[in-house]
């Protein structure tokens, strides 16, 4: 998997996130002299060829005042672990889901982060997720955070 000098740029200007701006693309792409086009074609054909996995937003739940911050944890039976967990995951509090294998001494196969102002929110989330799993769910368990981890993506070496 290679890339040219033009996506190495691309790669170091958003590397360190996207612009607040209404149109950060136009300005990235103003900054790199490419026009907004190109920039998005060359962003798209790096996705397919696997250069970028995704683009994604990542706040910074705290700055926000969501300062309880729990990944719930299911134990959910494997025949409906895919259905349910899709569920789960469209729910508009649930930033993001995703099932895992169990683990020795580990039951929960199925993850779901829930952001919420104080806990008491985040457990009456966390309520409304386990009425829709229902019986199918065994066991639950909430890990919260105790400090903000540093989220990062894609980096060129030596830059940015």
């Amino acid at each position: 998997m290679t890339i040219d000098a033009i996506d190495r740029r691309i790669i170091a200007a958003t590397q360190a996130g996207l612009p607040v701006t209404a149109e950060p693309y136009v300005e990235i792409a103003g900054q790199l002299g490419l026009d907004v086009e190109v920039l998005m074609a060359r962003m798209r054909a790096m996705q397919e060829r696997g250069v970028i996995r995704r683009i994604a937003l990542a706040p910074n739940h705290y700055a926000l005042g969501m300062t309880a911050n729990g990944m719930s944890v299911w134990d959910v039976q494997d025949d409906r672990a895919t259905e349910l967990g899709a569920q789960v995951g469209a729910l508009d509090f649930v930033s993001h889901c995703y099932l895992r294998p169990r683990a020795e001494g580990w039951p929960y196969n199925l993850f779901a982060m829930v952001h919420g102002s104080s806990r008491d929110e985040v457990e009456a989330k966390r309520a409304v997720i386990s009425d829709l799993l229902g019986p199918a769910c065994r066991a639950k368990d909430i890990l919260y955070s105790t400090r903000i981890l540093k989220k990062t993506g894609l980096r060129i070496r030596g830059e940015g």
